[in-house]
């Protein structure tokens, strides 16, 4: 099996991006989606995060595999400078380090951007995703207890924050993603 490719992803992966998807709605508390999302809704939220944040895929002779993808932290503007960050790994892939390889490419895009955290929220238990993030620098801020209810049970969600560049006084605006692809450096990811 070949190394996968990283890619930018296009609103022409939603189908592929919806099955990966659609086992953590169903059957796992990774998501708090109850429903899965149809493909057209992914190509939406696709094409919106792409007007400001990185969406990326992991491809592997054609198929994908994982993705990953950043958005804002939250709405208020005082804000700007978090962003939130998932990555979803299909079934038969976990374990292969795919998130990882997404995230090797996520992080220096959103320094590249200018946002200063990244911020994942974990529902617990799920080790991996922990190991994964503490791996990348995250530390754990907060925990949300009880938080939300699937599949007959209540989950607690953790908070993990990464710190992707100093906090300065007065710091430049994000940049959007499109800005960033510009870069020869990150060139790569728009060739398909």
């Amino acid at each position: 099996m070949n190394n996968p490719t990283i890619r930018l992803a296009t609103t022409n992966d939603a189908s592929a991006i919806s099955k990966i998807y659609a086992p953590y709605c169903i059957d796992s508390p990774a998501t708090f989606e109850l429903q899965p999302p149809s493909g057209i809704e992914i190509a939406e939220r696709i094409a919106k995060v792409l007007t400001k944040f990185p969406y990326l895929v992991a491809e592997i002779d054609g198929e994908i595999v994982a993705y990953a993808y950043s958005s804002q932290h939250k709405e208020r503007a005082a804000y700007r400078f978090s962003a939130d960050v998932s990555v979803y790994v299909r079934r038969d892939n976990i374990g292969k380090g795919r998130g990882k390889l997404l995230y090797g490419v996520l992080f220096p895009l959103l320094e590249a951007q200018g946002f200063h955290n990244a911020l994942a929220g974990i529902t617990l238990p799920n080790a991996g995703s922990v190991a994964l993030h503490t791996q990348y620098g995250f530390k754990e801020v907060g925990l949300y207890k009880n938080i939300g209810y699937k599949l007959g049970k209540w989950y607690d969600v953790i908070w993990m924050q990464k710190v992707l560049c100093e906090h300065q006084d007065e710091p430049a605006e994000p940049q959007k993603i499109a800005k960033i692809l510009k870069m020869d450096k990150f060139a790569y990811l728009t060739t398909k």
